[in-house]
């Protein structure tokens, strides 16, 4: 199913961000199409959000499109790729955002709750950046971006199978960039810190407080701070970096 409040231009570079109906995924997806971009964006659920992002990128000025997508199903991104995106568009920038958390301790942790998490943070990941390789390598051109986490590089207690499936996105990202970099195109991560969204939202004021106090900056960063790196990391000004990850998190992990 998809949501289209713009029609689809075959003219316009498309930047496809998963998970880019709220939060940090939102505000890629807005960036991006204030740079210029035509957006497809995919949810999985509360589609009204997907259509309110969509809804506010054309009232912007841009293009933009939303498409129920669940990442973790292979078979549904490949489907999701031969149907919307290849010899339809073209596909100028990938960043695989979406990601799911079921938190716990190592020793209470389910393996299904271990493995829907890596399915959809990593091997999601994966999976769309197979397929996009396939159109950016014909085109001989590319940008694709992974939003990892600052969790991924320091661990975080209650969150074995996040901070390893963010772990294994670094891991991606740099053994990407060596295999298509003689396709012209990059690959980068972009590692954020704590960032105020609707994850962090239900912390309480003591958690919050801690980790406030962890970064050195002093605050919360803003869904803003990551959509601006990813930017930065889509634009022609970073056409010589790659296999890199750019922290986003307040100088709390350096």
């Amino acid at each position: 199913m998809s949501i289209t409040q713009s029609t689809p231009s075959a003219a316009l570079p498309t930047a496809l961000v998963t998970g880019g109906s709220r939060g940090i995924g939102r505000a890629i997806a807005q960036t991006l199409a204030r740079d210029g971009f035509q957006v497809f964006l995919t949810y999985v659920s509360r589609p009204e959000e997907a259509e309110q992002t969509v809804a506010e990128i054309v009232a912007a000025g841009g293009q933009a499109r939303a498409f129920a997508l669940n990442v973790g199903d292979s078979a549904a991104v490949a489907d999701f790729f031969a149907a919307e995106i290849k010899d339809k568009v073209d596909l100028a920038v990938l960043v695989n955002n979406a990601g799911i958390t079921k938190d716990g301790f190592l020793v209470r942790m389910k393996d299904e709750d271990f493995d829907k998490v890596l399915a959809v943070n990593l091997r999601g990941a994966f999976v769309c950046t197979r397929e996009a390789a396939k159109t950016m390598s014909r085109n001989r051109k590319g940008r694709i971006i992974n939003i990892s986490s600052v969790v991924g590089q320091m661990g975080n207690a209650g969150q074995i199978n996040y901070a390893s499936a963010k772990a294994g996105l670094l891991g991606l990202t740099k053994s990407c960039a060596k295999e298509l970099a003689s396709r012209q195109i990059t690959v980068n991560a972009v590692a954020p810190g704590f960032i105020e969204t609707d994850m962090t939202a239900n912390l309480n004021d003591d958690v919050r407080a801690s980790y406030v106090e962890s970064i050195p900056l002093k605050r919360m960063g803003e869904a803003q701070d990551v959509a601006e790196a990813v930017a930065f990391l889509a634009s022609d000004r970073a056409a010589y970096i790659t296999g890199q990850v750019l922290a986003v998190n307040g100088g709390m992990y350096c």
